[in-house]
């Protein structure tokens, strides 16, 4: 019988690392799966010299013990029953999130770091690794974790790209695991007209546009497994913001990620990389073909 691929969750000591190792806990429950717990980091980065000073231990070397420790003990008292592997690298964090994702179901990260630069640091991190990542990855902020309830709803962005098809598939994985309903939403806009008073060209009509949304949302959803209750949403406006206010109301976002390769490198998109700042709920990338 074939072993499980891992959920690996990225971690750091920071609150936000331990928010996402709740939901990775939850997410390797879910699957049957075990939970790798990666802590990767060039060690001089880190300050740990009192820590160190009282175990008698070199200070990045402590730290990252601790780190790692701490991450476990959130984990087990989450979901006991899961597997845990604790591993540290010291390699860069993108590098390693992005190696670890060749042979992982899923891959989590929080979305802020320890304070200040860290901060920013690893929020640039998790954007790298993103557009990189071989896998499906969850982004989890902390405040994600404060919502009062959970509303039974993923929702995934309809677009135009390679990328939709395994990100609707993904989220109709979720939606069934979760017992959730599946709601797509794809956004459209009315391409603004060179004489503003005009009128419209013949197929140009408002209307027309939203019915061409909802065919695209029809051939989006023609796999859906009979078993996931599926819903269509077209949305007038940009995609980015129309994504952004269903996830008020929703438990996960999934977007695509297109692989754009640019001077300084590949990129996640617009969309993407415009929900995973704004969404309310926890963020789904799911690369598209390589």
């Amino acid at each position: 019988m074939n072993r499980p691929l891992p959920v690996v969750v990225g971690v750091d000591g920071s609150e936000a690392a331990l928010r996402a190792v709740d939901r990775a806990a939850e997410e390797a429950a879910s699957r049957g799966a075990p939970l790798r717990l990666v802590y990767a980091s060039r060690w001089g980065r880190y300050e740990g010299a009192a820590l160190a000073g009282d175990l008698e231990g070199p200070p990045e070397r402590v730290d990252a013990v601790e780190i790692v420790d701490s991450a476990a003990r959130r984990a087990r008292a989450r979901r006991p029953e899961v597997p845990l592997a604790l591993v540290t690298v010291a390699e860069e964090p993108e590098y390693v999130l992005v190696r670890e994702s060749r042979t992982a179901a899923l891959l989590v990260t929080g979305s802020r770091g320890r304070g200040g630069i860290a901060e920013a640091l690893l929020g640039s991190v998790s954007l790298t690794v993103a557009a990189h990542t071989h896998c499906p990855m969850i982004v989890v902020r902390p405040e994600h974790a404060d919502r009062a309830r959970p509303y039974g709803r993923v929702v995934v962005g309809v677009g135009d790209g390679s990328a939709t098809s395994a990100a609707v598939r993904f989220a109709a994985e979720e939606a069934r695991r979760r017992g959730a309903v599946l709601e797509a939403v794809r956004a459209w806009r009315q391409p603004a007209r060179e004489i503003p008073d005009a009128p419209p060209a013949v197929g140009d009509h408002p209307r027309a546009h939203e019915l061409r949304a909802a065919e695209v949302l029809d051939k989006a959803l023609s796999d859906v497994p009979a078993g996931v209750v599926a819903r269509r949403r077209a949305a007038e406006g940009h995609t980015r913001t129309v994504l952004a206010d269903a996830s008020y109301a929703a438990d996960l976002l999934v977007v695509g990620a297109e692989r754009r390769h640019r001077p300084y490198g590949p990129h996640i998109g617009r969309v993407a990389h415009g929900v995973l700042h704004r969404s309310a709920c926890p963020v789904a990338v799911v690369p598209g073909p390589e």
